[in-house]
C-alpha cells in the first residue's frame, strides 16, 4: 500500500468529461487530498481540466495509474472502461473510487471486488445521492427508529433528456451496458437496499418508449421485494419531461418523503411524518436544503476517512456488485408478471469473494 505524503492522499483522475471535472472540484476543496494528474484519451480535455487544477497530465491512463506518487485513482469514463481502469488500478495497489454503476454487468466488475479484497484497498462505487443532506438525514432518522421497521419504498426518478440525446454516450448500448435503470435508475436501488436490506425477487418492464436507442430502455419499471416481505417500487424515465426526484419509506410508525435535488430538480425537501395511532392525520415534519450540490465534497471526505480508518466505505464494491445483479434480475424478469430471483453475494462465484473490512 502506498505511503501517504504529508498526510495528503494524492489523487489521479482519469477522464476528464463532465462529471471529472465535478470530482476535481470536490478533491480540490478538501484539505486532505491534492490532485497530482488527469490522465484522458482526449489529449485536450486532459489538458483543460489539469490546467484549471495547476496539476499534469495525461493521455496514457494504464501509465498514470502505475505512477509510485499516487495513491488513490478517481474513475470517471463512460461505463464500458469503468471497470478496467479500476482493476488496472487496484493491481497496481491504489485506493478507488470509481464512478457509478460500476460497470456494464456483474461478471465485469466481480474481478475488482476481488482484487481490492485480496489487496485490502479501499474501492467505493460513487452513489453520491446517499450524501444529498435530505436523504442523509432521511436515511439517520430511519436508523434512530423514527419511523419504525420499513413496510415499503417508493422512487420516481427521471428527466426528459435534451437534443441530440440519442447520440450521447450513455445511450449507446456497447458503451453504457443500458438506458435509463443503468443511469439513475441504480441510484434509486442503491438507495433502497441501504434503507431496506437485500432484495430477493424482481419484477421488471423495460421499454423505449419515445427515444431511438434500442437495445437501451428510456424508462424502467420495477417491484422488488425482500425476504422479510418489504417491497420497493421504482419508476425511472428519460421521458418524464420535466426533472423530478422523490424518494419515499414508509415505517410501521411514519414516513419519510424526500423531494428534489436541487437545480433543475427542485429545492431538497424532507417530509418526516408521524403515524397517531388513533387514525388521526400524521403530524408532519418538514426540512429544507440548501440548493447548493456538496454531495461530492461529503462523499470525497467519506471516502478519504474510510482510507485512514482501513474500513469498507459505504457503497463499497461489494455492494455495488449487488446492485448490479439487482439490475439484472430487472432485465430478466418474466414480462407476464413472473419474478426473477435476485443473485446473492452468498451464492455462485461471488460467494467466494470473501471480503472483510478494508
Amino acid at each position: 500500500m502506498p505511503m501517504l505524503a504529508e498526510n495528503r492522499i494524492r489523487v489521479a483522475i482519469i477522464g476528464a468529461g463532465k462529471f471529472g471535472i465535478r470530482r476535481a472540484t470536490a478533491i480540490a476543496a478538501n484539505p486532505h487530498s491534492t490532485i497530482d494528474v488527469v490522465a484522458d484519451q482526449v489529449p485536450e480535455a486532459a489538458r483543460r481540466l489539469a490546467g484549471s487544477i495547476g496539476c499534469s497530465h495525461s493521455a496514457n491512463w494504464e501509465e498514470t495509474v502505475m505512477r509510485d506518487d499516487i495513491d488513490a485513482v478517481v474513475v470517471s469514463t463512460p461505463t464500458r472502461f469503468l471497470p478496467v481502469v479500476t482493476l488496472k488500478a487496484l493491481a497496481a495497489g491504489k485506493h478507488v473510487l470509481c464512478e457509478k454503476p460500476f460497470g456494464r454487468s456483474a461478471d465485469e466488475v466481480l474481478p475488482t471486488v476481488e482484487e481490492a479484497a485480496k489487496r485490502k484497498l479501499c474501492l467505493k462505487v460513487g452513489y453520491n445521492h446517499r450524501y444529498h443532506p435530505a436523504i442523509a438525514r432521511a436515511h439517520a432518522l430511519f436508523t434512530e427508529g423514527a419511523i419504525g421497521a420499513v413496510l415499503f419504498l417508493r422512487c420516481l426518478y427521471g428527466h426528459g433528456g435534451r437534443p441530440g440525446y440519442e447520440r450521447e454516450w450513455r445511450t449507446q448500448a456497447s458503451l453504457s451496458g443500458g438506458g435509463q435503470l443503468l443511469d439513475q435508475g441504480v441510484h434509486a436501488l442503491d438507495l433502497f437496499e441501504w434503507f431496506a436490506g437485500s432484495f430477493q425477487e424482481a419484477i421488471g418492464f423495460v421499454t423505449t418508449a419515445f427515444w431511438p436507442i434500442a437495445p437501451c430502455e428510456d424508462n424502467a419499471f420495477a417491484l422488488l421485494r425482500t425476504a422479510g416481505g418489504c417491497v420497493a417500487q421504482l419508476h425511472a424515465s428519460w421521458t418524464n419531461w420535466k426533472n423530478v426526484f422523490v424518494f419515499e419509506v414508509f415505517g410501521e410508525s411514519g414516513s419519510l418523503a424526500v423531494s428534489g435535488l436541487g437545480g433543475n430538480y427542485g429545492p431538497e425537501r424532507l417530509c418526516f411524518a408521524a403515524r397517531h395511532a388513533s387514525g388521526a392525520p400524521p403530524e408532519e415534519h418538514w426540512f429544507e436544503f440548501p440548493d447548493e450540490d456538496h454531495s461530492l465534497e461529503y462523499e470525497w471526505s467519506d471516502f478519504l476517512q474510510c482510507i485512514a480508518e482501513g474500513q469498507e466505505p459505504p457503497s463499497s464494491g461489494r455492494q455495488a456488485l449487488q446492485t448490479l445483479r439487482l439490475v439484472e434480475a430487472i432485465h430478466k424478469s418474466d414480462p407476464n408478471g413472473c419474478a426473477s430471483r435476485v443473485a446473492s453475494m452468498a451464492t455462485g462465484a461471488a460467494g467466494r469473494v470473501g471480503l472483510s473490512k478494508v
